[in-house]
């Protein structure tokens, strides 16, 4: 039987910007190795894979290299997808089980949401991941090239506060010494310039993962969130991610838990041959 296939981009409205992602919708429970080997065909950050489970839909996430426990853009895709091709009324909420347990994905509604706008905004419920202040790591400093106003990590990934917006930009890391680190992945961040529309910015390397940048990363947003949450005093923020693609991301903090905003376009509508299946 062949398997629905498709290509994402998450957090944009625009082809070939913000974050492409796979999405397949399997028949039956697949084995990891074979899922494994599917997102290393597709080579994107990440694939998702959904399946019906009850009134919800299972779904994983695999980079080329490995499986991972929360995928912010993914997800989005996955609710895009399920939604654009009539698995899901566009009133109905998408319901996922994974690693981190229960998240949803609403459409959002102009007249009851403080993130989205409507016109295709999306938003994932998503648990908070905060960061706690850790010892230097000079070899991770030296290999970002910047010297951190603020250094931290959370349960995936280091956090790192720079001065400045346009560090951020001009970052230029040392993917093979990052590859090396404990970790997912690295958060870099800094306050937004004023007037560009933005509260942060942010990018973020997981070469040990098989992603030397992602361009758009949802969970890193569940750092993000608390952490300029706090320090900026507000509860709803706009990030951006300024990758080479780059991507926007809408923040707002309910308690333990962070709403992410972003839109979704379509890219590749297609199928598995048998042969793959």
């Amino acid at each position: 039987m062949s398997l629905p296939l498709h290509t994402v981009d998450a957090f944009t409205d625009r082809p070939f910007s913000g974050n492409p992602a796979a999405v397949c919708l399997l028949d039956r429970e697949r084995g990891a190795a074979w899922m494994q080997a599917l997102a290393a065909e597709m080579n994107l950050s990440e694939t998702a894979f959904l399946l019906p489970c009850g009134d919800a839909w299972s779904l994983r996430w695999f980079t080329p290299k490995a499986e991972v426990a929360l995928c912010g853009h993914a997800t989005l895709a996955s609710a895009h997808v399920l939604w654009e091709t009539g698995r899901l009324a566009a009133d109905e909420a998408a319901l996922f089980d994974t690693l981190s347990g229960r998240l949803t994905a609403r459409r959002a509604a102009g007249d009851v949401s403080d993130v989205g706008e409507g016109n295709g905004w999306i938003e994932l419920d998503f648990p908070e991941r905060r960061e706690r202040a850790h010892e230097d790591l000079p070899d991770l400093f030296s290999a970002l090239g910047v010297q951190p106003v603020y250094f931290g990590k959370n349960a995936y990934d280091y956090f790192v506060e720079v001065a400045t917006a346009s560090e951020v930009r001009e970052l230029d890391p040392d993917f093979a010494a990052l590859a090396k680190l404990p970790v997912r992945g690295v958060i870099v961040t800094a306050a937004a310039d004023p007037g560009t529309g933005h509260d942060f910015v942010s990018r973020f390397f997981a070469p040990g993962v098989g992603v030397p940048e992602d361009p758009v990363t949802g969970s890193a947003h569940c750092c993000l969130a608390p952490y300029w949450g706090e320090k900026l005093g507000k509860g709803v923020m706009v990030g951006y991610q300024a990758s080479p693609r780059g991507g926007t991301v809408k923040v707002r903090r309910e308690g333990d838990r962070v709403i992410l905003a972003g839109r979704a376009v379509t890219i590749v509508a297609g199928t598995l041959t048998p042969a793959a299946t």
